[in-house]
């Protein structure tokens, strides 16, 4: 196949990723938006009028509320072993091994190169309450992506006896074998910490006679935790969005031209 073709096909492509990564950041400027501005409060006298005139358990509405994360019985991050509402860690092996390939000449050569491999990943969450000046409310954060801050990055260097181990993380591990060794492991983790100032944006629900933000029904509407005020969130995503869009449509641009030069060749 020509080089013009897979050059083409392959903009084309990324062009198509990108238009799904702009349209996500304008939907979550747009969820920013919509999300009706509130407090604990007013949503709490808002439930106890509805329940007292229709009854409980159907209300819906999608709100952005501020405040303190505040958990009673919060995770402990596998790695870090730090007190959070969500983390993400990874455990990544690198290592070393000895190819052999064909050079430009034809010639058979032997190279080392490097490489790496996730040997083991996990994300957990625990439902946790947002705590404003006038209460606090229980938010589900089942299904949601929060944003995180670095709590580990390291690397240690192979582990004797075939078994690694970082705070509360253990895992038995293959000995190098034929020409690939192992040179260590890259431990990584996020969290999302209590006590720390937070925006969400979610569907309210009181079902089950309990007032509890979660995870949007409708498509349109994003499910957002986030340290960052929303000012910020606005921005970025913004930024994003047209960084995302302008690249888009370089990629269709010139795949759609080194597509059509291939054909006319």
């Amino acid at each position: 196949m020509d080089i013009s073709w897979v050059l083409g096909i392959v903009l084309l492509i990324i062009g198509g990723i990108l238009f799904f990564v702009q349209r996500g950041q304008r939907q979550r400027v747009k969820s920013l938006q919509l999300a009706r501005d509130v407090t604990v409060a007013e949503l709490q006298r808002l439930a106890a009028d509805i329940a007292s005139e229709i009854g409980g358990g159907n209300w819906r509405d999608y709100v952005k509320l501020r405040g303190i994360l505040r958990c009673d019985q919060p995770l402990v991050s596998e790695l870090k072993q730090a007190p959070c509402i969500h983390y993400q860690m990874s455990v990544t092996r690198e290592y070393e091994e000895t190819v052999t390939q064909q050079n430009s000449e034809g010639q058979t050569v032997r190279e080392t190169q490097r490489g790496s491999e996730t040997v083991a990943s996990n994300r957990r969450s625990v439902p946790f309450y947002l705590e404003d000046a006038t209460g606090r409310i229980e938010v589900d954060p089942d299904g949601a992506n929060p944003d995180t801050v670095k709590a580990l990055e390291d690397f240690r260097p192979e582990a004797a006896g075939g078994m690694i181990a970082y705070g509360g993380f253990t895992r038995v591990v293959e000995s190098a074998s034929g020409d690939r060794r192992t040179l260590g492991y890259r431990y990584r983790e996020a969290i999302l910490p209590i006590d720390q100032r937070a925006v969400v944006v979610g569907m309210l629900s009181d079902r089950g006679g309990n007032l509890r933000v979660q995870k949007p029904t409708d498509a349109g509407h994003q499910f957002i935790i986030s340290l960052k005020d929303e000012d910020t969130l606005a921005k970025a995503a913004e930024s994003s969005a047209n960084t995302a869009f302008y690249s888009m449509i370089g990629c269709f641009g010139l795949g759609g031209l080194l597509i059509a030069i291939a054909v006319l060749t």
